[in-house]
């Protein structure tokens, strides 16, 4: 069955890449859907597996060797398909969420003239991450880590001829070639400590390691810190934490489908999976968690803030998951690695929904994504309307406090709050007031995104801004146009809204007591496949109430506010970006981080490029040696060739001249008067 779910995929790539144009779009379309959802179908099935397991009987560790990778010396590594409760959570999150996306592109991109081709991307994206959840070693892990990364660059470059599309992807595929750099030497680092890369025999060598020193950098560190710091490093790429997120807003450029898979299910989510999967490497080292702890608690800050600005209506949702994946690490920094996976599999549902719905929003709107060109949409796209404000709900944490009523995100954003006080000092009180902090913001800018784009009247303030097929269909509409011209996404479109829709009301209250509620079910329902320390979670379920109510409370202003300045006086945004322009103007460039980056590393790279191109191969190399040396090699010839003039007593002169200096020569040298 695990081979099936992770090689279907593949098949549905190869047979849609390879025969696209032989088979046709059509085809080509139902077969890699068609697969996609017979992996959901069959990850669903291993997962009730370990769902529905009796209590008491444990849960197996699933094995399938596909074949023998790499044989040298000591060093024997196997393809090996591993299952158990923590892959067959991203099993179901991974395929399901695909699945749905694949379904939602047949009519999302029913006019592109390259749907095969954007069929089979999908599809080698998921089999990328279903190779990197399944993997059994630190090898097989980056095998996948780096098929996410060229499948993302290929998504989100996708529509080639657009200067945006190409320099979002090249940007993606740089700003992660910088953090897998520091994951391939976390995993040189993993093996030179512990002489495994199979991840049993790792975690058994931990406790060994223990107090083991490395020299790195002209100092000696701790070992462990050094390699789970390395290992982090590729995760702050992947999964866009803070220093390392810049890529993550321009991946936008991409068609809305692979926007929803990658932010979703996918490649972001990779970064939180490595953590948790490596969780009893992390656990030997307490300073590398508190790293996790505070970056993640950055992240999760600073990207909220930079949403309450963005007037792309992805670009918001864009800066959201960056947020929301600030929340999963502080979870894992915290110690409650299941918290973390439990926000992940809740977030899926809700952020696919989300993205999926804007989506609908912008095939309704003729491509337009600017939210100051919308208005009114509700009456005209009510479905799209309550699937966005079912997302909106999950998002920003509604539910009912000590009860088990809520949206998805209640209860799992929630826990992580929680998880962050427990943790106590400083260090807690930092993560927690930066979550509770990101939490009013995102409320704040959630439902600023649904009054804009669906409330109040009509309003076309801004200039007309394109997005997907527009680029490359020139389906010139100003806003008013579009606005009349609005209509609800064709059934293709909206069943995946609806399946999302269950996944973000439901995720939450169904398992909230296999991830955080019940410490002794979570110990049973992963048994192994993260570390669980019950004293952790114990000591979230009893923090202070006004701990427990800080998000539920920051939600609430959130909303007061985006509903008094865009319901109620909607010209009071406008009054508080002109009194606070310089705030505005930071928050509005996003920390100033892409110019930041740009002055230390991109002008220096294009400085050196251009000296080595221009200087060293055209002036040096091209110029002076070859074509200089080639120029005095062709002057001389020339002036040889001037003595072939063709004249015979030219020729008998010359002749002449030589002997008579062959004469000289033996005369002087004495040879014919000796």
């Amino acid at each position: 069955m695990i081979q099936a779910i992770v090689f279907f995929p593949l098949i549905g790539a190869l047979v849609a890449g390879l025969l696209g144009r032989v088979i046709g779009h059509r085809t080509s379309e139902y077969v890699t859907t068609g697969l996609l959802i017979v992996a959901a179908i069959l990850s669903w099935i291993t997962f009730f597996g370990y769902w529905f397991a009796p209590e008491g009987a444990e849960h197996a560790v699933t094995k399938v060797e596909i074949m023998r990778w790499i044989a040298s010396g000591d060093l024997d590594l196997r393809w090996i398909l591993r299952v158990d409760t923590l892959t067959a959570v991203m099993l179901i999150v991974v395929t399901t969420v695909s699945s749905l996306v694949h379904v939602y592109s047949i009519g999302y991109m029913a006019d592109d003239p390259h749907r095969a081709r954007f069929f089979a991307y999908l599809s080698l994206f998921t089999f990328a991450m279903l190779m990197l959840v399944t993997a059994d070693n630190f090898l097989q892990m980056f095998f996948g880590w780096e098929g996410v990364g060229l499948a993302s660059y290929l998504l989100i470059g996708f529509w080639y001829t657009r200067p945006a599309a190409n320099a979002a992807a090249i940007k993606a595929f740089v700003v992660n070639r910088v953090g897998d750099f520091g994951f391939a030497l976390g995993i040189f680092a993993a093996y030179m400590v512990l002489g495994h890369l199979g991840f049993d025999e790792a975690f058994a060598a931990v406790s060994g390691a223990s107090g083991k020193t490395i020299h790195f950098l002209s100092w000696d560190l701790d070992a462990m810190t050094v390699v789970c710091l390395l290992l982090f490093m590729g995760a702050m790429g992947k999964s866009a934490q803070f220093l390392l997120h810049t890529w993550l807003p321009d991946a936008m450029e991409g068609p809305t489908p692979v926007s929803a898979l990658i932010h979703a299910a996918t490649m972001v989510t990779a970064g939180v999976f490595m953590v948790a999967r490596l969780s009893p490497m992390f656990e030997a080292s307490p300073f590398a968690m508190s790293v996790v702890f505070v970056i993640g608690a950055i992240t999760a800050f600073f990207a909220a803030t930079v949403g309450l600005v963005q007037n792309d209506i992805k670009r918001v949702i864009a800066y959201s998951t960056c947020s929301q994946l600030g929340y999963m690490f502080v979870a894992l920094g915290a110690g409650v690695y299941s918290v973390g996976i439990f926000h992940l599999f809740t977030h899926a549902f809700f952020k696919a929904l989300l993205f999926l719905g804007a989506g609908s929003v912008i095939h309704a709107m003729h491509h337009e994504q600017d939210m100051r060109n919308m208005g009114g949409l509700r009456r005209k796209i009510p479905i799209t309307y309550w699937m966005m404000l079912i997302g909106t709900f999950a998002l920003t944490g509604v539910g009912i406090p000590f009860t088990p009523l809520g949206f998805a995100g209640f209860f799992s954003k929630d826990a992580i709050i929680e998880a962050a006080y427990s943790v106590g000092g400083n260090l807690g009180t930092f993560g927690f007031w930066s979550l509770v902090i990101a939490a009013g913001f995102t409320s704040f800018y959630s439902w600023r995104l649904i009054h804009l784009t669906f409330h109040g009247e009509p309003h076309h303030d801004a200039p007309a801004a394109h997005d997907d097929h527009a680029a490359h269909d020139d389906h010139g509409h100003d806003a008013h146009h579009a606005f009349d011209h609005a209509h609800e996404s064709p059934t293709v479109m909206l069943v995946p809204l609806y399946i999302l829709a269950a996944g973000a009301v439901l995720s939450g209250t169904v398992f909230t007591g296999y991830f955080f509620a019940n410490p002794e079910l979570v110990q049973h329902f992963f048994n192994g496949a993260v570390a669980v320390v019950t004293e952790r979670y114990e000591a979230a379920h009893h923090v202070p109430v006004l701990a427990s109510l800080a998000a539920t409370i920051a939600m609430l202003i959130g909303f007061g506010v985006a509903w008094y300045m865009y319901m109620v006086d909607r010209t009071a945004p406008a009054r508080l970006a002109a009194s606070n322009r310089g705030l505005y103007q930071f928050l509005l460039h996003k920390w100033y981080f892409d110019e930041l980056y740009d002055r230390i590393f991109v002008r220096p790279a294009f400085w050196i490029g251009n000296a080595l191109w221009k200087g060293f191969d055209d002036w040096l190399v091209d110029q002076t040696l070859v074509e200089g040396l080639g120029a005095r090699v062709k002057d001389v010839t020339n002036r040889v060739v001037r003595l072939q003039s063709g004249y015979l007593y030219t020729y008998a002169f010359v002749m002449l001249i030589g002997i008579a200096l062959l004469l000289t020569w033996a005369i002087v040298a004495g040879g014919l008067l000796g």
